[in-house]
């Protein structure tokens, strides 16, 4: 789920789109579940997503990127200059 990579973290995660509110679920499984209010269309909730973490770690959007997954629910993220006990504190898994 939360992983050192690089010169930060990586975390996997499972992103239900069009939802009342952006939060944080959860685990689920091997993935930490999101809910984002933006829909799944032209990018809107990679988008969100990005903002919803940078917003949530303290850092901008350029920090924090989407490593695979663009077009699917399952994504990688990758969030530059936190470490992983910290991700986790945030992320309370």
């Amino acid at each position: 789920m939360i992983s050192p990579y690089k010169e930060g973290v990586k975390v996997e995660v499972l992103v239900q789109p069009r939802a009342a509110r952006n939060e944080i679920v959860g685990p689920h499984g091997e993935s930490l579940k999101i809910r984002l209010k933006a829909p799944p269309v032209e990018g809107k909730a990679n988008q969100a997503l990005v903002s919803f973490l940078a917003k949530l770690f303290g850092v901008s959007k350029q920090q924090v990127k989407v490593l695979s997954g663009l077009t699917s629910r399952r994504k990688s993220i990758y969030i530059s200059g936190v470490k992983a006990e910290e991700a986790r504190k945030i992320l309370g898994v």
